[in-house]
C-alpha cells in the first residue's frame, strides 16, 4: 500500500478539482465522484491523469443511498482500500427565495445531498477505514469536510443551504469523536468566497464587496487554497487537532470594529 487513495466528492470542477490537483501532486490516487457522465469530465480526468496519478472516475449522486454504496464499492474493489475521504460534493438552493418563502421541496434537496449525503457516505467510508485500521494499526485514513463559512454566516435568501453547513459542522465532530479512538482524523475546512461555477453568478457583488474590505486579504479566494490545505491535512501535518475547523476565507469573518 505505498499508495495513498483519496475519494473526492464533487472532484470533477470547482473546489474539489483544486483538491484533486493538489493531492494529485503529491502523488495521490484520486477517486473523482461527480454526478456527470464520464464523458463530459474526460478532458479533466486526463489532466489529472497526465500529473502521473491513477485516477479513476466514480460516478453517482451522494443523496442516493444505492449510489453511495456502489461508490465505495468500486473504490475499494479497484483499489483494495482508502485512506482520504474528502466531503465536497454540495448544492446551493436552484432559487434563493426569502427564508418566509422557502419550499419544502428545495429544503429536501439541499439537505438530502449536503447533510444527509455527507453522514451516510462517511459512514461507509469509516466502516472500511475501521476495518483496515484494525488489520493494520499504521494505515492512515482521513474524513475531510468541505464545510462553509455559512455554517455560522447568516443567509436569509438560501437558509436551506446555512442549515446543511451548520448541520455538516456537527457530523464533523460527531465522526472526530467517534473515530479518534480509531486514529483517525476528521476535519472541516470552511471556505469563504470562492471563485468557482456556484460563485459564477454573483461575481459583480462580491468584486465590489471585496474591493469595500468585506475580507482582510483583498482577493477573491480559489480552488488551490482549499486543495493547499487538503494537502496538509492528508500528509499529516495536523496529527494532534483531530474535530477542528480551520477557516479558509481571508479574513472574512474575523471580528472587526
Amino acid at each position: 500500500m505505498n499508495k495513498k487513495v483519496a475519494l473526492i466528492t464533487g472532484g470533477s470542477r470547482g473546489i474539489g478539482l483544486g483538491i484533486a490537483r493538489a493531492l494529485a501532486a503529491e502523488a495521490w490516487a484520486l477517486a473523482i465522484n461527480g454526478v456527470r457522465p464520464e464523458e463530459s469530465v474526460q478532458q479533466t480526468l486526463n489532466e489529472l491523469r497526465e500529473t502521473g496519478a491513477e485516477v479513476i472516475y466514480v460516478q453517482g449522486d451522494i443523496g442516493d443511498g444505492e449510489d453511495r454504496g456502489r461508490m465505495i464499492r468500486e473504490v475499494i474493489d479497484h483499489f483494495g482500500y482508502l485512506n482520504a475521504l474528502v466531503n465536497n460534493a454540495g448544492v446551493a438552493p436552484k432559487e434563493r427565495n426569502d427564508l418566509l418563502e422557502m419550499s419544502e421541496g428545495s429544503y429536501d434537496r439541499v439537505m438530502g445531498i449536503n447533510l444527509k449525503g455527507t453522514f451516510f457516505l462517511s459512514q461507509l467510508a469509516a466502516r472500511e477505514m475501521v476495518a483496515r485500521k484494525q488489520a493494520d494499526p499504521d494505515f492512515e485514513a482521513y474524513i475531510i469536510n468541505i464545510s462553509s463559512i455559512s455554517a455560522t454566516v447568516v443567509s436569509i435568501n438560501r437558509g436551506q443551504y446555512c442549515i446543511s453547513k451548520a448541520g455538516m459542522s456537527m457530523v464533523t465532530q460527531l465522526f472526530a469523536t467517534r473515530l479518534a479512538p480509531e486514529g483517525i482524523p476528521v476535519y472541516e475546512l470552511r471556505p469563504g468566497v470562492i471563485k468557482t461555477d456556484m460563485t459564477s453568478v454573483v461575481t459583480e457583488k462580491y468584486d465590489k464587496l471585496i474591493a469595500e474590505g468585506l475580507t482582510l486579504q483583498p482577493r477573491w479566494g480559489f480552488p488551490e487554497d482549499i486543495g493547499k490545505a487538503v494537502a496538509a491535512l492528508v500528509r499529516g501535518d495536523f496529527p494532534y487537532s483531530t474535530g477542528q475547523v480551520i477557516m479558509i476565507d481571508g479574513g472574512l469573518t474575523q471580528a472587526r470594529l
